[in-house]
């Protein structure tokens, strides 16, 4: 027996399924695997939220811990992932309850990159975020411990 179009060349599974929609041949449709490429999107928004918050966060511990290093490089890392960080949840605002979630997951993760890239101990930042997403969003929130 043949493997599944979905297995084989999923390029061409996705162009068969959308044929099949356009034309009304609703019983022909690949469901089991359409529900689960549709899950997948999804997933991957939430990973995408929290990659964001992971470089924004990780950003605000180096500004935060080494202010003598601060750079218009950090700036515009800042801005760039509040910018992307907004309007993803403006394309996506059914995300808007996974936020604190999101930045639980993010933050650990935020923690150990600021730890290489500074060589400040991990130790030396708190154990979990310090800040709310309210103010990591905030345009003029600019920590300092």
């Amino acid at each position: 027996m043949a493997e599944p179009l979905y297995e084989t060349d999923f390029y061409s599974w996705t162009q068969q399924q959308a044929e099949l929609i356009r034309q009304g041949r609703l019983g022909e449709l690949d469901l089991d695997n359409i529900l689960e490429e549709i899950e997948s999107m999804g997933r991957s928004e939430y990973r995408q939220l929290s990659h964001r918050l992971d470089i924004l966060l990780m950003h605000l511990l180096k500004w935060a811990y080494q202010p003598d290093h601060r750079s218009s490089s950090w700036q515009g890392s800042i801005e760039e992932q509040r910018f992307r960080i907004r309007k993803l949840m403006k394309e996506n605002p059914g995300l808007n309850p996974k936020i604190n979630a999101a930045m639980v997951d993010a933050y650990p993760a935020a923690r150990i990159s600021a730890f290489k890239e500074t060589g400040i101990s991990k130790e030396h930042f708190p154990d979990s975020c310090p800040w709310t997403y309210e103010q990591i969003m905030n345009e003029q929130f600019w920590p300092d411990i």
